[in-house]
């Protein structure tokens, strides 16, 4: 039997990662890091993934570093549950959204709340901060506008691409943001609600200490 670890930080952007390996039903064991305690810096969790990011999945000593990358490996695991489309053009779809998520909306949230990775000039973050809140905000407009049609994101079924919008919304939703999502967003919220009512999203909310979005 395979052995997989997933390192983890709650709330970050391996909450996708950790929602569908849980999703998948394939075994595991989650090890949390506290990236406020520098955990990501430690030499052990650099021994696994010397960038310093979560989330990685270690499968047998074989190691895996980025969100989407993870989310499409494991997937395709489990073909039977549906999390990666089987038609070649919602595949294709899928890979647009990952790839747009992952290239926009968190190199914009970075901004935000990590913008000393952009420059070194103090006098420069509060601009960059509020530019990267400008731009998160277009950019939730934009992904309004895709999920308006009240469905899943990639055909008629649940998949990862859901799974990594939930963390883009529940960036979106925290409190120094200041956007009401709710009222500013209805049709992701109602998306986020959806996947909200999912068993094995309401579990990795409850391991992570997260608020599910109401």
């Amino acid at each position: 039997m395979t052995v997989r670890t997933l390192y983890y930080a709650p709330g970050a952007c391996s909450l996708a990662a950790h929602i569908v390996l849980e999703e998948s039903g394939l075994a595991y064991e989650g090890h949390k890091l506290d990236l406020a305690a520098g955990d990501q810096r430690a030499p052990e969790f650099l021994a696994v993934n010397e960038r310093g990011r979560v989330p990685a999945l270690v499968e047998d000593g074989w190691t895996l570093t980025e969100c989407a990358a993870i989310l499409r490996h494991v997937a395709r695991q489990v073909p039977e549950k549906g999390l990666w489309p089987a038609d070649l053009r919602e595949q294709a779809l899928a890979d647009e959204w990952l790839g747009w998520l992952a290239c926009n909306h968190h190199v914009a949230y970075a901004h935000i709340r990590r913008p000393g990775r952009y420059t070194a000039d103090e006098d420069a973050l509060p601009g960059l901060r509020a530019k990267g809140a400008d731009t998160y905000g277009d950019l939730c407009t934009m992904t309004e506008v895709r999920l308006s049609n009240g469905g899943w994101a990639v055909g008629e079924r649940y998949g990862v691409v859901d799974a990594y919008l939930m963390v883009f919304y529940v960036w979106a939703s925290r409190p120094d943001m200041g956007m009401d999502v709710a009222a500013r967003f209805p049709a992701w919220t109602a998306h986020a609600r959806r996947v909200a009512e999912r068993p094995a999203v309401q579990a990795i909310f409850v391991r992570e200490g997260l608020p599910l979005p109401r």
